[in-house]
């Protein structure tokens, strides 16, 4: 059966690849669902019908997450009666809802409308608090491509039952502003709970995250019944906090959810897993560290970098409060260690979900993100952060074993994606490239080039 879908218009980009995944955790398969476009609609457009294979797979997604009047007439009263009177009987009550894209309708108006539909045979009640039955009148307008909204040809019109909604209600209890503990690359909440749904995650599923900082990402999956766990260099963030009620724990506990099973001080570069340790987690889902608000940090330090290769041993006077030391790790080295521990740790049809940034201005980067043997690549979602540069949400799926064979032609595969593809992500060049003066910036080859763009103003300063 046909459902229309109308999504949020924020994060538009992510919808259709959020509803596969649903599908895929309410029916066991996302994979080909039908997606067509309204008439005159852009695909950008809210507005799009799905077809799923029943009401009760359109609830479950829902929960989780005619051009005229006359024409739509038309339309209503040919609608088989067999599937319309059950909701309009005298045993039933029911609300009217008006809404409108693109353009704002008085409070008259809405009442307007509602009385327009008097050919419709309602026999119920209505009411307005608790009805059994929620029925839907939107119009999209035929307004402009100047008002910043994706373009419509001409109006149309829907009516219709609805059938699940989207909890709206949880974005604000999770939001940022009202978080105990809360770092600089803190994850938004809509933006978490995007990624939770895109690897699957579901009660019982083991859900892991390498650069967990203050846990933002590991609340949304723990609030879908996940066991979560997460690792971050920084031993600060993982063990204090910024004090005994003010740390990832009492993020947790500030929402009543489960607490992760463990929190690890642990370098993305020298994984703590013991060899023999694999396909351990459902999902790996993480924001790598990609030097635009936070440059990645690895084991090492001067000692290191000399050319020592065999670990210092922390005197027992001093354990309790050392600091490891750390060096520069270049985002081409974290990703291919995120592939390489994602081949390993995800069991087979686990999913990897991840940000991967990319500058706008450089034609080579079209379809070309980072591949690896074990993996397909299943959804990829843009989110446009200025004007220079965007990020892409990449969700693959683990598809293949992971073997030593397997880990060196995945190396081998890496090496040439850097070689031909993204020169820049070599340590301070994406930052560069961001915040550069706007006649110098840097190519994706880190060549410098000029530009005639105009200034953009960056948080109160122009960049």
């Amino acid at each position: 059966m046909w459902y229309l879908c109308m999504f949020y218009h924020r994060l538009l980009d992510y919808r259709k690849a959020e509803v596969e995944s649903l599908a895929e955790v309410f029916v066991g398969t996302g994979d080909g669902l039908e997606w067509r476009l309204p008439q005159h609609h852009h695909p950008d457009s809210p507005f799009h019908f799905v077809h799923l294979p029943s009401e009760d797979v359109a609830r479950s997604i829902a929960n989780r997450k005619g051009s005229s009047y006359e024409e739509l007439e038309v339309s209503i009263r040919n609608y088989p009666d067999e599937l319309k009177l059950p909701y309009l009987s005298s045993d039933t009550t029911f609300k009217i809802t008006v809404d409108s894209f693109g353009k704002v309708i008085t409070f008259q108006e809405q009442n307007d409308r509602i009385k327009s539909l008097s050919y419709i045979p309602f026999k119920g009640r209505v009411n307005l608090k608790t009805p059994d039955h929620k029925f839907w009148l939107m119009q999209t307008d035929d307004y402009g491509a100047n008002n910043g909204l994706p373009p419509v040809g001409q109006r149309r019109i829907f009516f219709g039952r609805e059938v699940g909604a989207a909890d709206r209600k949880r974005i604000p209890t999770y939001q940022l502003k009202s978080r105990n503990y809360l770092g600089p690359t803190a994850m938004d909440a809509e933006m978490a709970f995007l990624m939770a749904n895109q690897a699957l995650v579901k009660p019982g599923k083991l859900v892991y995250d390498p650069f967990v900082g203050t846990g933002s990402i590991l609340v949304a999956a723990a609030h879908f019944g996940a066991i979560t766990m997460g690792a971050d260099i920084d031993i600060r963030v993982v063990r204090d906090g910024r004090g005994p009620d003010c740390n990832v724990w009492s993020n947790f506990k500030q929402y009543g959810l489960p607490a992760p099973v463990g929190l690890l001080r642990a370098d993305n570069n020298l994984p703590p897993w013991r060899p023999a340790l694999k396909e351990v987690f459902d999902a790996i889902i993480c924001d790598p560290p990609y030097g635009v608000r936070a440059g990645g940090r690895k084991s090492g330090g001067r000692k290191l970098l000399k050319g020592a290769v065999d670990p210092y041993i922390v005197p027992d006077d001093k354990r309790t409060d050392h600091i490891p030391s750390t060096a520069p790790y270049c985002l081409f080295e974290c990703i291919h260690d995120l592939l390489d521990l994602a081949g390993r740790m995800l069991v087979m049809g686990g999913r990897l979900v991840y940000f991967y940034p990319v500058l706008r201005d450089d034609d080579s980067r079209e379809n070309h993100f980072p591949e690896h043997p074990c993996f397909k690549l299943v959804a990829s979602s843009e989110q446009i952060l200025s004007s220079r540069y965007s990020r892409v949400l990449l969700t693959m799926v683990k598809t293949g074993p992971y073997t030593e064979e397997i880990a060196e032609a995945a190396r081998i595969k890496h090496l040439e994606f850097r070689e031909n593809h993204v020169k820049w992500l070599e340590d301070g060049n994406l930052h560069s490239s961001v915040f550069a003066p706007a006649d110098t910036q840097l190519t994706a080859t880190g060549d410098t080039k000029f530009s005639k763009e105009p200034k953009l103003k960056y948080r109160g300063k122009y960049v």
